[in-house]
Order: C-alpha cells, then structure tokens, then sequence
C-alpha cells in the first residue's frame, strides 16, 4: 500500500513539474521598448543574449543571481533571448528550464535586428551579449556590449541603486 502512495505521488509531482516551468513570452520591440520607457523608481537590468552565444550562456547565471539577489527590492531583470521565434519550444524553453532561469525570459521577435536595434540604443553595434541598465526616476541609463562578470554586474546595479 505504502508503494502505490508513493507511485500516486511521484506521478503527481511529475505531471506538476512543467506547471512550474519557467514560461517565456514572445514580444515584438513595441512591448520591449514600453518595459524600457516605464516611468518608475524601479531599475531595470535588461539582458540581450542567445542560446547559442558562449558569452551570453557564461554570464546568464550572474543576471538569475541578481533575482534572487535583489527579489525584496526595485530591481527586475529581463533576459531578452535573441534566438528565432522558430526556436523557441525547440531549443529557447529547453534551455531555460534545463538552467532553471528564475529571471523574466523573453523571445525578441523582430527578423531583422538592422531595423530596431539604433531603437533599443543609438550605440548598440548588434553585438551580444548586450545590457542595459535604466531607472527612469533617477534618470540614469548604462550599457554594456561585453559579457559582464558577477562582480562587475552586481557593481553597476549597486550604482544604481544609489
């Protein structure tokens, strides 16, 4: 008796699990640059990255950090996935739950990055990963076209914080 108790719960705590999954929302670069714009004291850590860029998968553990790090105060982090929309259930939302993202993730569906990038930021070259910082309230706005370590990471939003 006390193996099919077992067995009924491992089956609902498997069927429960994609019900937590971290979900990722396809946007179009109107609803990005509406988050950019938002008119609050909340700093916003707005990172530019893909599945397939090394640097971008080598920092995304120090951006999920600030989460966790900041969950209690006005900081909220957005991972911005460059990928295809064509990638997203294949490859996107795989990759997020295998890394167990807690941050916002995003799938930016705009094909041509030429069109909207100056939009985003008027010194953006394309290259990722690529950040910004912004606090509307405090009139503050950073960029960063390199991967960021944690200790830079956690020192620009500190900055912000002031």
């Amino acid at each position: 008796m006390k193996q099919l108790k077992f067995l009924a719960l491992a089956a609902v705590l498997l069927f429960a699990v994609p019900g937590l999954a971290q979900q990722v929302t396809v946007i179009k670069l109107p609803e990005l640059q509406k988050r950019l714009s938002r008119q609050n004291d909340t700093t916003y850590v707005v990172n530019f990255w893909a599945t397939w860029c090394a640097p971008c998968v080598k920092e995304l553990p120090h951006f999920d950090q600030l989460t966790t790090t900041y969950a209690n105060q006005k900081v909220k982090v957005l991972l911005v996935s460059m990928d295809y929309a064509s990638q997203l259930d294949k490859k996107v939302k795989p990759f997020v739950a295998k890394r167990g993202l807690k941050s916002e993730v995003v799938l930016l569906n705009e094909p041509d990055p030429n069109s909207w990038m100056d939009k985003v930021d008027s010194r953006w070259t394309g290259a990722i990963p690529f950040t910004i910082l912004v606090n509307s309230a405090k009139k503050k706005r950073a960029t960063f076209e390199q991967e960021l370590t944690a200790a830079e990471l956690n020192k620009q939003v500190q900055a912000f914080m002031k």
